[in-house]
Formats: structure tokens, C-alpha cells, sequence
């Protein structure tokens, strides 16, 4: 059962969030483990099982982002992130940037930061997060809507726009950790997402 199932809903990433909240309450109180302590072991069971779906589903389904990702997920058949035949790679254009950014990053790393080296750095993330926030928008809103709106000849070019957005978004998140390491800062509320 999808995460759009758990909740009723079509496969579509316009979601209305207040309403999917609603849902989201009503079917936790149906499921609680705590509401079925006196119930026997198998209905104990089903409840905390269901009750770990809803979480689960409500948890990807609530973030627009997390969404377009779990439906790009589904559409490929796969439950995790891991396991994509091909990868999607940043753009061309975007890769050549970069290649600029890490130069300058592996300099920081090798003699330090000079206060001239520290702002251009400082710059080059501030862009790259506007960046980041426009890819994000972008995903979430005409990439989104192109998903809805798609017949399903169309479905599978919506899909790729769709892995691409994430693929971008995922290799300014990597670079701007990267800036905020080598500046020993994070910036404006951005928490760094380590790599493992």
C-alpha cells in the first residue's frame, strides 16, 4: 500500500495539506497502540503496523519535497532511496561551476581561509543557496503541477524534469555543506546534511 493510499489520495503532488492533516488525526486515533492495550496480541499487532504506516506516509506525504521524492520512488518501483538504474546527473552547466567552487575549496583546505578567500566563499554559498531555493521552488511548484496535469503518454518526460529538479537540488545541497564546512559556519538556519 502507497503512502497516497494510506490517506485515500490520488497519486498527485498537489496535496491539500490541512485536509491530509485532518486525515492524518482521525486515522491516529483509529490506530494508536494505546487505544488497543486491551485488544488481543494479533489486533495489538495490526495497530502498531498501521500505526507506523500512517507515520511513515504522513511524514513524506506533509514536506512538498519529501512527496515529489517519495513519488518519484514509487513511479520507479523502489521503496528507498537507494536502487535507481541511472542516476540523474547535474546539469552540464551547473558541474562547470562547481569545478570553480571546489578549487577554491580544496586551496581553503590546504593553507586556510584569508579574509578575502573567506567572503568569496561566503559569497559563492549565499548565491548557491538562492539557488537551491529556486531549484526548490521549481520542484515544487511547475514541475509539480506538469506532474498533475500530464496524460500518461506524457508521464514519463514529467518524471525525468522531476528526477533531474531532485538530482540538482541534491548536489547544491552537498556543495553549500561543503562551503559551510570549510567556513566553520552554517548558513541562515541551514542545517548541514552530512554524507555517510
Amino acid at each position: 500500500m502507497s503512502h497516497f493510499e494510506v490517506f485515500g489520495l490520488p497519486r498527485r503532488l498537489a496535496v491539500d495539506t490541512a485536509e491530509l492533516r485532518r486525515k492524518f488525526y482521525a486515522l491516529s486515533r483509529r490506530w494508536h497502540p494505546d487505544f488497543h492495550q486491551a485488544a488481543p496480541a494479533g489486533a495489538q499487532a495490526r495497530a502498531l503496523e498501521e500505526s507506523a504506516r500512517l507515520n511513515a506516509a504522513y511524514r513524506a506525504l506533509r514536506d512538498p519535497i519529501a512527496r515529489v521524492d517519495y513519488l518519484v520512488r514509487l513511479e520507479e518501483g523502489r521503496e528507498t532511496r537507494e536502487g535507481a538504474d541511472q542516476k540523474p546527473k547535474a546539469p552540464p552547466e551547473l558541474l562547470a561551476e562547481m569545478f570553480e567552487i571546489q578549487e577554491a575549496l580544496e586551496e581553503a583546505k590546504a593553507g586556510g581561509l584569508d579574509d578575502a578567500g573567506r567572503r568569496g566563499l561566503g559569497a559563492d554559498r549565499d548565491r548557491l543557496l538562492a539557488r537551491l531555493h529556486a531549484e526548490e521552488a521549481r520542484l515544487t511548484g511547475p514541475l509539480s503541477a506538469a506532474w498533475d496535469a500530464s496524460a500518461a503518454a506524457a508521464r514519463p518526460q514529467a518524471l525525468a524534469a522531476l528526477k533531474q529538479a531532485l538530482a540538482t537540488r541534491a548536489y547544491l545541497r552537498t556543495v553549500i555543506d561543503d562551503l559551510n564546512e570549510a567556513l566553520g559556519e552554517q548558513a541562515d538556519g541551514h542545517v548541514t546534511h552530512r554524507r555517510h
